[in-house]
């Protein structure tokens, strides 16, 4: 873990001028942070998915097999870490109206710091909950959302009469590019790899064989 990931949480001002720093005296400094974050959210979901499950109605859980698990899980890596060069493609590009030259790399860099609360979102996966997950991405997406507005000048080195504008376009674009990349990978995991689930009914486990669960009377409620 490096000071500059401590700091972003605690001096996120500082960090990105030691982020930057880093950036200029290596091209590639972001890569070993985002591809070891990256993993977070696959592995934490492949636990959730195949050893807790979620439920989609009352006594029953739904557990994903290991095979099919481990398919969505690598898919959710590559579409983090394709999504986050598509967004470096991006934020380069758009730099062109705002009077800044970053390189490319530096963009990339730069995205994939920002993602960094949503990246440690991912624990959310080893307990698969709607609820539960919604309300950390939404916290983790307000915190990238600071980083971005208050990073952008200062990783940049933008006028910040500028860098609002800016900061709202990749925001936007963001958003966009996130829904399709996530939206493309489950599509292709349940088309194309077709998963296998496997249901439990918590009620009936309390019974060991069918013929001792109880019967219901014809015409019973």
């Amino acid at each position: 873990m490096t000071p500059e990931f401590i700091s972003l949480f605690t001096r996120p001002d500082r960090a990105w001028e030691i982020i930057r720093q880093k950036e200029d005296a290596h091209g590639l400094h972001y890569m070993m942070h985002l591809l070891l974050l990256a993993l977070i959210p696959a592995v934490c979901l492949f636990i959730g998915v195949t050893f807790v499950g979620w439920s989609l109605v009352e006594d029953e859980r739904v557990r994903l097999a290991n095979t099919s698990a481990l398919q969505l899980c690598v898919l959710l890596y590559l579409a983090i870490v394709i999504g986050t060069v598509i967004m470096g493609f991006f934020v380069r590009w758009m730099a062109r109206a705002f009077d800044v030259k970053p390189s490319l790399n530096q963009c990339i860099g730069f995205v994939a710091y920002v993602i960094t609360p949503f990246l440690l979102a991912g624990v959310t996966g080893l307990y698969p909950n709607r609820w539960f997950a919604a309300i950390v991405l939404l916290i983790a997406g307000i915190y990238s959302t600071y980083l971005l507005f208050t990073g952008l000048p200062a990783f940049m080195r933008q006028r910040s009469s500028q860098s609002f504008l800016y900061a709202s376009s990749i925001w936007a674009v963001a958003l966009l590019v996130m829904v399709t990349v996530l939206v493309s990978m489950i599509l292709f995991w349940s088309q194309f790899i077709q998963p296998s689930y496997e249901r439990t009914d918590q009620q009936d486990q309390a019974y060991g064989t069918q013929e001792e669960r109880p019967q219901s009377e014809p015409g019973g409620l």
